[in-house]
């Protein structure tokens, strides 16, 4: 316990089984540090999904890759997802689960959806790059 009173959003992701977190983003959460239009839209989409995160905020960059923009992740307005329904991003590619899941995440709030597949050819919400081969990054506005 980190002294805070948590949110009913982040109890609830806390206790559902449909997301495996590690640690380190179960910590992020205990403490605060993740915002609840993340933790909503995780437990949105494990309504349909069984997720395996990453990372949330500890552990990942301060800055995005290859840039000095600070990270959404170090703002806690970030998620990285290795696995859906068991399987691995990196294995699945970009099939209809990957795409459709992107697709769900944009709809549950996601600006950024970046995977395996680019679904709307460089327009904002969706990217792809080499990095984004192995997991979907999720990041949500301010």
């Amino acid at each position: 316990n980190y002294g805070i009173e948590l949110s009913r959003v982040a109890r609830q992701l806390l206790e559902n089984d449909q997301v495996a977190l590690p640690l380190a983003a179960a910590g992020d959460i205990r403490s605060g540090a993740v915002d609840d239009s993340v933790l909503r839209a995780l437990t949105q989409l494990a309504e349909v999904y069984r997720l395996d995160v990453s990372v949330l905020r500890s552990g990942h960059p301060l800055r995005v890759f290859g840039t000095d923009r600070i990270s959404n992740h170090t703002e806690g307005r970030a998620v990285d997802i290795w696995a859906i329904d068991g399987r691995p991003v990196i294995e699945l590619g970009a099939t209809a689960v990957v795409t459709d899941f992107m697709r769900a995440a944009s709809d549950v709030g996601a600006y950024q959806v970046g995977g395996p597949a680019d679904l709307d050819g460089g327009d904002p919400v969706y990217f792809a790059d080499d990095t984004h081969q192995d997991h979907i990054h999720l990041g949500f506005p301010a």
